[in-house]
C-alpha cells in the first residue's frame, strides 16, 4: 500500500513528509518559548518598572506568535496536500479494481462466493488507502513530536517516560482486540451487507418498479431491508459497547500516571529543583507527550485494522484466472477453410453437481448456417460460451480450422466472433455509441454505423429521436430517449452486425420483436450473413427452418442433426417439438 501512495504522486508524498517533519517540530519550539516567557516574567515580577525588561518578554511572545502562524500555514498546506494524495490513491485503487473485475473470468460472476469477495473489496477500496495515508501522516507528525516531547521528559527524569509508556500499553491491547473482533464480525456478515444492497437496487431501479408497484412489494421489501440493517446495528452496537466499558477501564491507568507524574512536577518545584518556567514546560510536556503517544498508538492500531480490512481488497486482486493465454499464441484464421469442429465435449459449472453438456460432438463448415433448439437447460447458450472461450470445457476440445481454441489469444477469437445474446445489453449512451462498441476499433463516425442500423431495423427507431444517432438511450442521464424491449433488441443486432466478423451467433434473436420485424430480420438473415458462419440459437422453430443444418440438443448432447424437412420426416424429437408449436397457428 505504502508502494501505491508512492506510485499515485512521489511529489505529494515528498511534499506530505516535509510538512508533516515541520509539524512535528513546531510544538518543542513553542514549548521552551513558553518556559523561558514564564521564567522572565517570574523574573520581573520582583523588579521595579524601570528595571523590567518588557521588551525581551516582547520579542519572545513575538516569536511565539510567529510559530504560531507558520503552524497555522503548514497545517493549512499539509491539509491540502494531504486531501489531493487520498483522492489520486482513491481513483488509482478504483481503478485497479475495476480492472481485475474486467479481466476476471466469467465463472466469477455466476458463484456467490465471488460476490462476497468483491463487495468486500468494493468496499474496503473506497476508503482504507485514504485511512492508511492520513493515518501514517498522523504517525509521522505526531511521532516526531512525541520523539521531542520524550527527549525533554528524559532530560527531567527517565521514570517519568517509562511511566507514560507503561500506562498505555492497555489501552493498545483493547484498540488490538477489538479491531480483530470487528474485522472477523463484518467478514462473516458480508452476505447479509450484499442482502441489503440489493434489496436497496431492486426498490430504487426501473428495472423492477412496474411489477413491485403492481404486486405491492415494495413495503415487503422495504421490510426486509429493515429487518437486516437493524440486526447488523444490533451485533455492531453490541461489541462497541463491550469495547467502550474496556477502553473505560484502560483510561484509568493513563489518568492515574498523569497525575502522578504532575504530583512529582510540584514537588520538585517546591524542592527549588525545578523553576515555575520549567513546572510549565514540563506539564505541557507531558500532557502533550500522552497525546502525541495515545495518537501514535492508536494510529498504529488503526492501521493493523485497516491492514486487516484492507486484505480483503488484495484477496480480490490475487483471484487467480482459469482461461489462460497460450504461451505461444497462433493466429487466428481471418476466413474458414475446414470450420469449426466440437470434439466429445463436456462441461459442469463450477460449484454445480451435473453435466450441462455430456461427449457433444459436431461440425459447422465454413459459411454454412446452422441452428440449435431444443428446450430451455438443454445447453444451448453453453455451447456458445465454450465457442467464444468464456470457458473452457471441461472434456474435448474446440477447434478452428483444426486449431485447438486455447491456442489463440482470448481478445484475437473473440474479435472474429459477433454475438447477440438472449439478455442483451442496453447502454445507457448515445445510439451511435450503443452501436460504436460493437467495434471500437472503427471510427465512431463510421458509415458502417448506419449501415448497421439499417440492416437489423433500428434505423426508423433511432432516426425519430430529437438528436437522431447523437440522442442518449433509456432515462437514466438527461435527455435521454427509452426504447421499447423490442426497439432495443434491434440496436443489439445492429452492434453485432457492426463488427464484420466471419463468425455470427444469434441468441433467440428475435424474441422480443414483434411479427412484422422478426419476419423481416429472418428475410433478410442469408442476405446479411452471406459468406459468414452464422450460428441461431431460437426456440421458435419458424425461424430456423432456413438454415442449412439444425442440431437439437436434449439432456446435454445432440439427439438429432439435419435440415427441417429431413428432421420432420424422422417424426423424432425436433418433429414433435415442431408440431406442438405448429398446432398453435392451425
Amino acid at each position: 500500500t505504502i508502494k501505491l501512495i508512492w506510485d499515485c504522486g512521489p511529489h505529494w508524498t515528498i511534499a506530505s513528509i516535509a510538512l508533516l517533519v515541520i509539524q512535528g517540530i513546531l510544538p518543542l519550539g513553542a514549548l521552551y518559548l513558553l518556559k523561558l516567557i514564564v521564567d522572565a516574567v517570574a523574573e520581573n515580577v520582583q523588579a521595579t518598572p524601570s528595571n523590567a525588561d518588557f521588551q525581551s518578554i516582547g520579542w519572545l511572545i513575538a516569536a511565539m506568535g510567529g510559530i504560531a502562524l507558520l503552524g497555522a500555514i503548514v497545517g493549512i498546506l499539509s491539509g491540502f496536500v494531504r486531501r489531493a494524495q487520498a483522492q489520486a490513491v482513491s481513483d488509482k485503487m478504483q481503478s485497479l479494481l475495476l480492472q481485475k473485475a474486467v479481466e476476471i473470468d466469467l465463472e466469477y460472476f455466476e458463484d456467490s462466493q465471488y460476490y462476497d469477495t468483491f463487495q468486500r473489496a468494493q468496499t474496503q477500496a473506497n476508503w482504507r488507502p485514504r485511512e492508511i495515508i492520513n493515518t501514517l501522516l498522523q504517525i509521522g507528525q505526531n511521532g516526531i513530536s512525541l520523539a521531542a516531547m520524550i527527549g525533554l521528559l528524559v532530560w527531567l527524569h527517565w521514570g517519568v517516560v517509562f511511566v507514560l509508556l507503561v500506562s498505555i500499553l492497555p489501552q493498545i491491547f483493547v484498540r488490538l482486540r477489538y479491531a480483530d473482533k470487528f474485522f472477523h464480525w463484518e467478514r462473516s456478515r458480508t452476505a447479509d451487507e450484499r442482502k441489503a444492497g440489493y434489496l436497496n437496487w431492486v426498490l430504487t431501479r426501473d428495472f423492477y418498479a412496474k411489477e413491485i408497484r403492481l404486486f405491492q412489494l415494495g413495503q415487503l421489501f422495504k421490510n426486509w431491508f429493515d429487518e437486516i440493517r437493524v440486526r447488523l446495528r444490533e451485533e455492531r452496537l453490541a461489541i462497541d459497547m463491550k469495547r467502550s466499558i474496556a477502553e473505560m477501564f484502560s483510561q484509568g491507568t493513563v489518568i492515574l500516571a498523569i497525575f502522578g507524574m504532575y504530583g512529582f512536577l510540584v514537588f520538585e518545584t517546591m524542592q527549588g529543583i525545578l523553576t515555575v518556567g520549567d513546572l510549565v514546560m514540563y506539564f505541557q510536556a507531558i500532557q502533550r507527550g500522552i497525546d502525541y503517544l495515545r495518537s501514535v498508538s492508536g494510529g498504529f492500531t488503526q492501521l493493523y485494522e485497516n491492514s486487516l480490512f484492507l486484505s480483503q481488497v488484495y484477496d480480490f486482486f490475487a483471484v487467480k484466472p482459469v482461461v489462460l493465454e497460450p504461451a505461444q499464441p497462433r493466429r487466428v484464421p481471418l476466413s474458414l477453410k475446414q470450420g469449426l469442429v466440437f470434439d466429445q465435449v463436456s462441461f459442469s459449472y463450477p460449484n454445480c453437481p451435473g453435466k450441462v453438456l455430456q461427449d457433444v460432438s459436431f461440425t459447422i463448415k465454413p459459411g454454412e448456417h446452422v441452428a440449435l433448439v431444443g428446450e430451455n437447460g438443454a445447453g444451448k447458450s453453453t455451447l456458445i460460451k465454450l465457442l467464444c472461450r468464456l470457458y473452457n470445457p471441461t472434456q474435448g476440445r474446440i477447434t478452428l480450422d483444426g486449431i485447438d481454441l486455447s491456442e489463440f489469444m482470448t481478445a484475437d477469437l473473440r474479435r472474429q466472433i459477433s454475438v447477440v445474446f438472449q439478455d442483451f445489453a442496453r447502454y445507457q449512451f448515445t445510439a451511435r455509441t450503443n452501436l460504436w462498441v460493437g467495434d471500437i476499433a472503427l471510427s465512431p463516425q463510421s458509415d458502417l454505423i448506419p449501415l448497421a442500423a439499417e440492416q437489423a431495423g433500428a434505423a426508423d427507431s433511432i432516426k425519430r429521436l430529437p438528436m437522431g444517432y447523437d440522442n442518449m438511450l433509456g432515462r437514466w442521464f438527461e435527455g435521454g430517449g427509452e426504447l421499447s424491449l423490442g426497439e432495443w433488441q434491434k440496436v443489439a443486432l445492429a452492434r453485432a452486425f457492426v463488427r464484420n466478423s466471419p463468425i455470427i451467433v444469434l441468441d433467440e434473436p428475435s424474441s422480443a420483436l414483434d411479427a412484422k420485424s422478426e419476419f423481416d430480420l429472418f428475410e433478410r438473415f442469408h442476405e446479411l450473413t452471406k459468406g459468414k458462419t452464422a450460428i441461431l440459437i431460437s426456440h421458435r422453430f419458424s425461424t430456423v427452418k432456413m438454415v442449412d443444418r439444425i442440431y437439437v440438443l436434449d439432456g446435454g448432447g445432440i439427439v438429432e442433426s439435419g435440415s427441417h424437412d429431413e428432421l420432420v420426416e424422422k417424426n423424432g424429437e425436433y418433429a414433435k417439438l415442431f408440431a406442438l408449436q405448429a398446432h398453435y397457428y392451425r
